[in-house]
């Protein structure tokens, strides 16, 4: 009788698995860098933190460096859907409601206000190849939230005045980030709610500003 034809071995992994576990190497990556520095952490010691081997870690990520880039990623999504959503003489702290988000919304705060992930800002000042990841994040970011202005004004997506926008948004974000974590670090007895509340209002007053223009 002949063998049943059709595909053997294991199923593929669903997407969200994808993310589950390029989360987990992310992690992984984090902590060992903040312990023992970047130049010190090999792909085989991220893989054997996660239960992986070195191929696989390499299979989702190019560079050790780029390991950690879903845990500064997470907020950028919720930045442009926010953006695309801000009501039109609406106050812009008003439309993220930054302190509600910080409490039920991890996307936008978690990862920038959780200790170890602060501490991987502040080594961005000093590894190269972190602050190249670092950077790449926000100018990536850029462009959706430029669409979210574009359809918010009702403009077209080419138009330069969202871009311009998008420009101002993008690095009022980052300043506020970097802010936070390197300002955090001078004060070790800050518990977990008081950094995010002081993140948030860190984000609230970057944005404002940014929408408020020069004078």
């Amino acid at each position: 009788m002949a063998a049943a034809s059709g595909r053997t071995g294991r199923p593929p992994l669903t997407e969200e698995r994808r993310a589950e576990i390029r989360l987990e190497i992310a992690r992984a990556a984090l902590d060992l860098f903040v312990a023992q520095g970047v130049a010190a952490t090999t792909g085989e010691q991220i893989g054997r933190a996660v239960g992986i081997s070195a191929r696989t870690v390499w299979r989702y990520f190019p560079t050790k460096e780029s390991c950690v880039r879903p845990l500064l990623t997470a907020g950028a999504g919720l930045v442009a859907e926010t953006l695309r959503q801000w009501r039109p003489g609406q106050p812009l702290d008003e439309a993220f409601d930054f302190e509600r988000r910080a409490a039920e919304d991890d996307r936008l705060l978690a990862a920038p206000a959780h200790a170890t992930v602060g501490a991987l800002v502040r080594l961005t000042r000093t590894e190269p190849g972190l602050r190249a990841v670092w950077l790449q994040t926000y100018d990536e970011a850029e462009p959706a939230f430029a669409r979210a202005l574009a359809e918010r004004a009702s403009l077209p997506a080419d138009d330069l005045r969202p871009a311009i926008q998008a420009a101002m948004f993008n690095a009022a974000l980052r300043a506020a980030v970097e802010h936070h974590a390197w300002h955090a670090a001078d004060d070790t007895r800050t518990d977990a709610a008081t950094a995010r509340a002081d993140l948030a209002r860190v984000l609230r007053t970057a944005l404002t500003t940014a929408a408020a223009g020069l004078s």
